[in-house]
């Protein structure tokens, strides 16, 4: 076990993920004591390893610099103990390239990016670079919107067949609350219809219809909701429209044929694997004929931009079964490949399931089988003439990894890029959703992004009951 002893609130964040990476299985906890000496105390199995005294950072007047010299100190302390590196180095955020785009809109060399990202945050020379080459295609396709003018539009349909053990998104098996869908779209419309009436001025982008999974709709509700958004917002300016369509067991072809009528320009269809076994093990309630069935019959209704999910570390899958998915894939041949490394989240089934735990030295195998998953994933989006686009990490994924979306050349998910570099307004609507206003504002010749957020409420009947409080917080704020 490893104790990890802080003072204050400052350093536990970094530092425990930090931990939890070097030493993947091992149980961590970790203490605040503000009556300690020490800055930082770092304890296992009752002897300490390492501290970090007060006079250590007291040349540093900033908290950010501060923050930086301790997560350096504990990451050499913590590579010198364990002998290995972190692919991502000290970084813990969800968005590093972020740090890489905006560097390079303020014009520094790519070599240099490159090497600041080695030296300041111990990045490896191949995450940096791959992080360093998807700004840059970030960057050309977002500085095709307008970020001042423009806006983005997401949709949630809380509703999912069945909930997949590995979920902890907000979702609630259909056949549970069926009874409950009328008065959502009741509900989601009147929000959409708030929304749609106060952004007359402002030029809509892109949409996103997620969840859950918005193909638990009927083709009728599809019909109405998407009707009910052609007549409320102008699409004059939009660029992208995505549903995901998501689990091939919600898809049939006349709803397939309701996004046609609609023109809906890119959906998603969601393997996640291409093995029966795992698919029966995770939840899904199809199989893996159904994904092939449904994807062909996507291509002859004449949809040209499809996005397929795969996720790397399922439960029991080895490398054969990873290579097996990914020559299935390739033989379809997506528009997109959005590969996620599995991360258990702690609100997910998985995460309570006995059988799924890991002891430390079975975690270092799962991290290093999902390595060798990663690699492969990599290599067949190569061949299939795909480049990685956006790239995003999680907490909790095995040997600190991350997602990375792939696209042939001019399909790439711009939705995607924006809720990772938060540079254009995102206004959400329906239960769970999380709206980000961005002031964008120019300082000392540079574009500065100011945040500000409101949150929907999660559960289903609340956000039903509670919707004209939900415009309201909308109202507070939104466009001013």
């Amino acid at each position: 076990m490893i104790e990890l002893f802080f003072q204050n609130e400052i350093y536990p964040y970094d530092v425990y993920h930090m931990a939890k990476a070097f030493f993947p299985g091992e149980e961590l906890k970790q203490y605040i004591d503000k009556e300690q000496t020490l800055l930082i105390r770092i304890v296992r199995d009752g002897q300490e390893i390492f501290r970090v005294e007060n006079a250590q950072i007291e040349a540093f007047a900033e908290r950010k610099e501060r923050k930086h010299y301790v997560n350096v100190k504990m990451y050499r302390k913590f590579q010198e103990f364990t002998g290995k590196e972190l692919a991502w180095g000290i970084l813990t955020g969800i968005r590093p390239t972020k740090i890489m785009m905006k560097a390079l809109e303020e014009g520094k060399e790519e070599a240099d990016i490159v090497t600041e990202m080695m030296e300041k945050h111990l990045l490896t020379r191949e995450k940096a670079q791959l992080g360093l080459d998807i700004a840059k295609r970030e960057k050309v396709l977002l500085e095709q919107l307008d970020y001042k003018e423009g806006y983005s539009l997401y949709v949630g349909i809380p509703f999912c067949p069945t909930t997949c053990i590995y979920c902890s998104f907000t979702s609630y098996p259909l056949a549970s609350f069926q009874k409950y869908v009328e008065d959502y779209l009741d509900a989601l419309c009147k929000e959409l219809s708030y929304v749609g009436e106060i952004s007359r001025h402002k030029k809509l982008n892109t949409i996103y219809i997620g969840g859950g999974t918005p193909t638990t709709l009927t083709p009728q509700q599809m019909d109405r909701l998407l009707t009910h958004m052609e007549e409320t917002f102008s699409y004059e300016h939009l660029i992208e429209f995505t549903v995901e369509a998501g689990r091939p067991d919600s898809i049939t072809k006349e709803k397939l044929e309701v996004l046609r009528n609609h023109k809906i320009n890119r959906i998603s269809i969601n393997p996640q694997t291409m093995q029966q076994k795992t698919l029966d093990l995770i939840g899904r309630r199809h199989t893996v004929e159904d994904v092939v069935s449904i994807y062909e019959m996507a291509r002859e209704l004449g949809f040209d931009n499809i996005n397929m999910d795969l996720i790397a570390g399922l439960p029991g899958e080895t490398v054969e079964d990873m290579e097996d998915t990914l020559a299935k894939i390739k033989a379809l041949s997506p528009d997109n490949l959005t590969v996620h490394s599995l991360a258990i989240k702690r609100a997910s089934k998985l995460n309570q399931l006995e059988e799924f735990k890991c002891s430390a030295s079975q975690e270092k195998e799962r991290a290093a089988i999902l390595e060798e998953m990663i690699v492969m994933a990599q290599d067949a989006a190569k061949e299939m003439d795909m480049t990685p686009y956006y790239l995003y990490r999680q907490k909790n994924i095995a040997g600190s990894f991350e997602n990375v979306g792939y696209a042939k050349v001019d399909k790439a998910g711009i939705y995607n890029i924006l809720i990772m570099e938060e540079k254009q307004t995102i206004v959400a609507c329906g239960a769970g959703a999380s709206t980000k206003i961005v002031f964008p504002k120019e300082i000392d010749g540079q574009i500065q992004y100011r945040i500000e957020r409101t949150e929907n409420v999660k559960d289903l009947k609340e956000y039903i009951n509670r919707i004209d409080e939900m415009i309201e917080r909308k109202g507070e704020w939104l466009w001013h």
